[in-house]
């Protein structure tokens, strides 16, 4: 072996392979490696999400109810957001327009999934009954971790990586080819030959692992402050944008441009400063679990089912209804003296007034 093939080997010993592939056939059918991982990122943010709302005081199968308006509404706005900011790839001289439809092949904008996705939200959750930053709040942690799997699929197309690097984590990259044709197939292709073409900084490993680390403090603030109002969520908002911000500026691939500088630049460091500024002038703890009850699913005059009676919480409540409206949930009082109120507040002609407490009847 020569000295300079043993020093290659060297250098690429502890380097991060990529997959060969990133499509396999299942008869004539595809089964593409990016599309199962934003699936899997899809069921694992659901699950999670179902729980942490149900636990919240919310009802059990809510969160999917409203995922199947907030799921197609955000594929389609990451879509749409992808195309918009990379309008070069499929407009102009030698570019296909219908190209914009072969999502299989990635490009998806996290910023135009989350605002298009929330329009889907607000709409299930408006047909529901239920406050919107609450649900946002429930689903956070779920979706930054969906998309730490889904960028696992960037690395089965080997996209979205940085600039060719010596550190020991560096990812590999082949040359794909169609093996039917020869000829050049960076996604669907197949790597025969696995040596490098180059090595390069793993940006999608570093935003999978930031998505990780947000996630985390996520749910440790929640359960430490038992955030609400919408806060967990511009949490997660603030966390993952401050990452994108140097993560983005790492990347190689094509994109567009404004003053020299990456245009998911600019966009995250306005959505950090948006969400910055939510958690600061937003104020206020978890919402009352009755609200998160929401209305009947299948009823189409919207009309309440009440919560589920939980016994020592249900009293607690109750308690603390007495003490912020001054009133007592046991004062001795007969049912005739509720019923009339305890006495009135009167005044005399001569101006002198006799005071009494009014007491609420309260239904049951």
């Amino acid at each position: 072996m020569s000295a300079s093939v043993a020093a290659s080997a060297s250098t690429h010993l502890a380097t991060i392979p990529s997959p060969p592939q990133g499509v396999w056939y299942l008869g004539p059918i595809p089964l593409r490696a990016y599309a199962l991982c934003i699936i899997a990122g899809i069921i694992v943010a659901v699950w999670w999400g179902s729980r942490r709302w149900v636990a919240r005081g919310g009802r059990e199968g809510t969160v999917v109810d409203i995922a199947v308006w907030a799921v197609p509404f955000g594929l389609i706005g990451g879509r749409l957001y992808h195309v918009a900011t990379d309008w070069h790839k499929y407009f102009g001289e030698g570019r296909n327009p219908l190209d914009i439809f072969r999502i299989w092949e990635g490009g998806l904008g996290i910023w135009g999934a989350v605002a298009l996705g929330a329009v889907g939200a607000w709409i299930g959750c408006r047909r529901r009954g239920i406050p919107l930053p609450a649900f946002a709040d429930a689903i956070a942690p779920g979706l930054v971790l969906a998309q730490a799997i889904g960028r696992l699929g960037n690395w089965f197309n080997q996209e979205l990586y940085g600039a060719p690097t010596d550190v020991p984590w560096g990812l590999e990259i082949y040359r794909r080819i169609d093996p039917e044709t020869g000829l050049a197939d960076p996604i669907a292709g197949v790597a025969l030959d696995q040596t490098p073409i180059v090595v390069v900084h793993p940006t999608f490993l570093y935003e999978l692992l930031w998505n990780v680390g947000v996630c985390l403090l996520v749910v440790w603030a929640d359960r430490r402050f038992r955030m609400g109002r919408g806060r967990v969520f511009a949490l997660y908002v603030a966390g993952y944008t401050a990452g994108r911000v140097w993560i983005e500026m790492m990347r190689t691939d094509a994109a567009t441009l404004v003053f020299g500088v990456r245009i998911n630049v600019f966009t995250s460091i306005a959505v950090l400063l948006a969400a910055l500024a939510y958690l600061l002038l937003v104020r206020g703890g978890r919402e009352d679990p009755a609200l998160l009850w929401g209305t009947r699913g299948d009823s189409s005059d919207g009309t309440s089912e009440p919560a589920p009676d939980d016994g020592a919480e249900r009293a607690a409540r109750d308690d603390e209804a007495a003490r912020d409206d001054g009133s007592s949930r046991d004062d001795g009082s007969s049912p005739e003296e509720k019923a009339d109120g305890g006495g009135a507040e009167r005044t005399d002609e001569g101006g002198q007034r006799e005071e009494s407490a009014d007491t609420d009847r309260r239904s049951r």
